[in-house]
């Protein structure tokens, strides 16, 4: 008998490591290891008096490898805790991407326009170009540089999702 090939799912985990070095070659090594994908990653400093740092992570598999995933990360010495955010219930992403844009003209008047739509804000404008700073949902994110692609785009940088659940709950 066939057995029915499972989805692929794509899962926000948040983790809660001590700031110290080697943390996070530790996370990723445990990624790299054994051939899972990270698709978005974040890493700041949380609470400094504790020195704990927060890890966001966005990753796809299988539930069962997902559920591989977070068992392995609680079992590195230096985490804290390990939630998967999109099981856990509702939750807030977020990414940021600073997107350059070339053109003259009509193009530059097409990009402010785009702009405007999106809620994208001119952080830097010179001659001949534009550096746009966007925030919102990835999908948003990749909306607008579809539209401004044909435009000119030259350079873009994007931070990855940060995200966090709703309510009153601590991770």
């Amino acid at each position: 008998m066939a057995t029915i090939p499972t989805a692929i799912e794509r899962h926000t985990i948040a983790v809660v490591v001590d700031n110290e070095p080697g943390v996070l070659a530790r996370v990723i090594g445990l990624f790299s290891g054994r051939g899972y994908n990270i698709e978005s990653l974040t890493v700041a400093e949380v609470e400094r008096s504790t020195s704990l740092s927060r890890i966001t992570l966005v990753t796809s598999g299988t539930p069962m490898v997902i559920e591989q995933i977070k068992a392995q990360l609680s079992r590195l010495v230096p985490v804290h805790t390990v939630k998967d955010l999109t099981e856990e219930g509702p939750h807030v992403e977020r990414e940021l991407a600073l997107i350059k844009v070339a053109g003259t003209g009509e193009r530059r008047i097409e990009a402010l326009r785009l702009a405007e739509i999106f809620r994208a804000r001119v952080v830097d404008s010179t001659i001949s170009s534009f550096v746009f700073e966007v925030t919102g949902s990835s999908e948003k994110l990749d909306a607008f540089i579809e539209l401004v692609a044909p435009i000119g785009l030259v350079e873009l940088a994007r931070t990855g999702i940060a995200a966090m659940s709703r309510g009153t709950d601590l991770l």
